[in-house]
């Protein structure tokens, strides 16, 4: 702390022993208010009462070297509550003010006091304090800070003067102490005169324009700071500019100004500017709520209309903020903005997933999906790219979220700022929303009496309990089997002796048969394939299966097909394949009369469900020995894992037939590049595909361009067609039945936003008997089945099939 003495010094004609002189304590809890000179009452002795209209001052109308009696309040009591007059800290202290030397500690915390701001010029600094913040008291240390110097607390160090400030004289060694004198209001102040420890409530006077007073502290060459007291608040580098913690101190040095104090300079320097960025701000932040609170859950949902509606959750939450107090409300509108923020993120993933999947999110089963969504996109675009985009989507959602609350927090402050053109405006728009529901009013076909927020939340507690009560349902029905009893022998009595080949092509579904993008190209290739299959000797038969996925979740297609259960959901899946439900793969595997293989490309990693499946052995994309590039998400062109799947597996000898399920990956999106057919001597161990995938198109050439994704999903279809064909005229022999089967629609954006979810099966086989045993199905002859032909979902297959081909009922 420092000191400085006044360069005005008066007689010490106070004779008053030092242990009957008041001392004024304070604590840091009580500070001294401070005292007008205009409004303070005379001194009066103990026990008397004050004239109307005398002046309180000490000194003020007593002759110099004259006392105040020992027990009468002075102009410092006056100011200081938490003493009483004549107490004996006061005498101690009033003693210690009278005694030359350095200062006596005492044990008050009185001198850690912050001085009080006045009327005079040196108080100029404080002011601008209390007018940049009007809600700060003045004895604040913010005021304090900008009226003071600073000093270090429990450290001593002599007293300097703050800033440019000239230094006050020292007095002489062994001089007397000034006396302690109030400030009259005719004695001007210097700017930067400061009251110290133990100063009245009224400034100290000074001579000198930046000196200041210390009172009851006397001017000895080195006035130190008690160890237990308090650092005074340190001083501002300029007018009324609070400093940061760690700014300058009394040696002078500039502190750093807060963002606040330079926000606010820079508004009263430039207003017009100031204002229009509030006004921007404000209205960008309501456009944002209101954005939040009108937004739809599907692409197509994006219409004019939608957003000049009066959402009802917005005059609700209007009348909620209104009435709060300032801390609730300031929670309950930080968390409105993030309740918001958290509906935008799902709205966002409902309309991704009904572009993939053809459904919105589901809150209990898909955040497993976005580990399977990453490896994709690794897959795709490479690991770099990935994970740029990965900590690109977090940031988003992280910033999403904040500038929502920081919107609603903002819009609130707005409102409690203006109550009254609040609550008129709040009653105004929930006026016209009761009417607007009641009549029915529309704009372009849109209600403008808008409930989509609460809905769309009604909406979701309504799909997740649904989906809890799916789960229990689903694991007591999945236990259900039409066939688990069925003895071995009575299993598939009529493929006995039967190569069997269960393959799924990816993405394969009706639209690449009937838009009018795809089909030309599509049923050019089916009708050309089908051609080589009669002149092969073999014949088809073709009908509709409606899958029970969509875009995507390749495996739930392969689940529901195989187990004749409906499994349309992550959790669903996870149910099945724990428990011992009966597949068509594992009913050839029971019956005894086959050996079970499966070709699997897209596999690569440990896959458990192959146990489920009832598999010996799993070639996935490890085992198949593919030396050449992947193909996108494609690991390998689908004619080399047919022609690998012949040199393995079923061009070796065997001593039971094989049944195979092998699933083709070449028209997985994202359709680019795609691979080409070669000569079959030249397939070798894939390493001729380099140029070839080299020169084919790239994912960013058509991810983002409809028309462009549709030509080349129906260049993949015709790809994978083409390449089974060839496989079975070549290897296929009179025993050889093959199923083939897409496993899904392709997204959205290639199929249609209100595609349906069926896909081709066809049954081919050289032996008349197998297509004979489906007569009545009443599919279409070859492999491409007419538009009216039978539609079954796809988890009715299972048992069709079994029961045509001799499989004997035995729940």
């Amino acid at each position: 702390m420092s000191f400085n003495t006044s360069s005005r010094q008066l007689p010490d004609t106070d004779e008053t022993p030092d242990e009957a002189r008041p001392q004024e304590t304070r604590t840091p809890d009580a500070p001294a208010e401070p005292t007008p000179p205009e409004s303070a009452a005379p001194a009066t002795p103990a026990g008397t009462d004050a004239p109307a209209g005398a002046d309180t001052h000490a000194g003020a109308d007593a002759p110099a070297g004259s006392e105040a009696p020992a027990g009468s309040p002075t102009s410092t009591e006056s100011a200081d509550p938490s003493g009483a007059p004549g107490s004996p800290e006061r005498a101690k202290a009033a003693a210690t003010a009278d005694s030359p030397g350095p200062a006596a500690p005492t044990d008050s915390p009185a001198s850690a006091a912050p001085p009080v701001p006045t009327d005079s010029p040196g108080s100029a600094k404080a002011d601008a304090v209390a007018d940049a913040d009007a809600s700060e008291p003045a004895s604040s240390p913010e005021a304090t800070e900008a009226a003071g110097p600073s000093a270090d607390a429990g450290s001593p160090r002599p007293a300097e003067p703050a800033g440019p400030a000239a230094p006050a004289e020292a007095a002489e060694p062994g001089a007397p102490a000034a006396p302690e004198v109030s400030a009259e209001p005719e004695v001007p102040a210097g700017p930067d005169a400061s009251g110290g420890p133990g100063a009245s409530a009224e400034p100290d006077a000074s001579s000198g324009p930046d000196a200041s007073v210390e009172s009851g502290v006397s001017a000895g060459p080195e006035v130190s700071a008690e160890p237990e007291v308090s650092a005074e608040p340190e001083a501002s580098s300029g007018p009324g500019v609070p400093v940061e913690p760690g700014g300058s101190g009394g040696d002078g040095s500039p502190g750093v100004a807060p963002v606040e104090g330079r926000w606010r300079r820079w508004r009263a320097k430039h207003p017009a500017a100031a204002r229009v960025l509030t006004w921007t701000t404000t209205v960008l932040a309501a456009a944002l709520v209101l954005f939040a609170l009108l937004m739809p859950n599907s692409s197509a949902g994006f219409r004019p209309g939608e957003f000049v509606r009066i959402p009802v959750e917005a005059v609700f939450g209007a009348a909620v903020l209104i009435v709060l107090p300032r801390r609730p409300r300031l929670v309950v509108a930080a968390l409105g903005g993030l309740v918001l923020g958290v509906l935008t993120v799902l709205n966002l993933l409902d309309i991704g997933f009904t572009e993939y999947l053809g459904r919105g999110f589901n809150l209990v089963l898909d955040w497993s999906l976005f580990s399977d969504a990453y490896s994709y996109l690794q897959d795709t675009m490479g690991k770099q790219a990935t994970l740029g985009i990965a900590v690109a989507l977090v940031v988003l959602v992280v910033v999403l979220l904040a500038v929502m609350a920081l919107a609603v927090v903002r819009l609130a402050d707005l409102m409690s700022r203006h109550t009254a053109t609040a609550t008129r405006s709040t009653l105004v728009a929930g006026t016209v929303w009761i009417a607007c529901s009641a009549l029915g009013v529309q704009f372009t076909g849109v209600p403008v009496a808008s409930a989509s927020t609460a809905k769309s939340v009604e909406d979701r507690t309504k799909r997740v309990q649904a989906t809890l009560r799916d789960e229990a349902a689903f694991a007591k029905f999945a236990k259900k089997d039409a066939f688990a009893n069925t003895p071995p022998d009575q299993l598939l009595t009529d493929l006995r002796g039967k190569d069997m080949m269960i393959t799924f092509i990816e993405s394969y579904g009706r639209s690449a048969i009937e838009d009018p993008v795809m089909a030309p190209g599509v049923d050019a290739t089916l009708t050309a394939e089908n051609q080589k299959l009669v002149k092969a000797g073999f014949a088809a038969k073709s009908g509709w299966l409606t899958s029970a996925t969509y875009g995507g979740s390749s495996w739930l297609g392969h689940s529901t097909f195989l187990s004749g259960l409906w499994i349309s959901n992550q959790q669903r899946y996870r149910t099945v394949t724990a428990g011992d439900h009966l597949t068509l793969t594992k009913a050839f595997k029971k019956s005894g009369g086959w050996d079970t293989v499966g070709v699997m490309p897209g596999v690569q990693k440990a896959w458990p469900e192959s146990k489920f499946y009832g598999l010996d052995k799993v070639y996935d994309s490890h085992k198949l020995q593919y030396k050449g590039p992947k193909f996108s998400w494609s690991t390998m062109p689908d004619q080399y894992a047919l022609t690998a799947f012949e040199r393995l597996v079923h061009g070796k000898k065997h001593d039971k037939p094989l049944m195979s399920e092998i699933i083709l990956t070449s028209s997985h999106q994202p359709w680019a590049p795609i691979p080409k057919l070669v000569p079959q001597d030249q397939v070798g161990d894939g390493s001729l595909y380099d140029s070839i995938e080299k020169a084919g198109k790239r994912p960013a050439d058509i991810i983002t361009d409809s028309t462009k994704s549709k030509q080349e999903y129906g260049k993949s279809i015709q790809y994978s067609v083409s390449s089974l064909i060839n496989y079975l005229v070549k290897y296929g022999n009179k025993d050889t039945v093959l199923i083939y089967l897409g496993d899904h629609q392709p997204i959205a954006r290639v199929s249609g936003n209100h595609a349906s979810r069926d896909v081709p099966v066809s049954i081919v086989a050289k032996d008349p008997k197998v297509l004979d045993r489906i007569a009545d199905w009443g599919w279409t002859d070859g492999l491409q089945p007419e538009h009216n032909a039978p539609v079954w979902k796809m988890s009715s297959f299972r048992d069709r099939f079994m029961t045509a081909y001799g499989s004997t009922p035995a729940p």
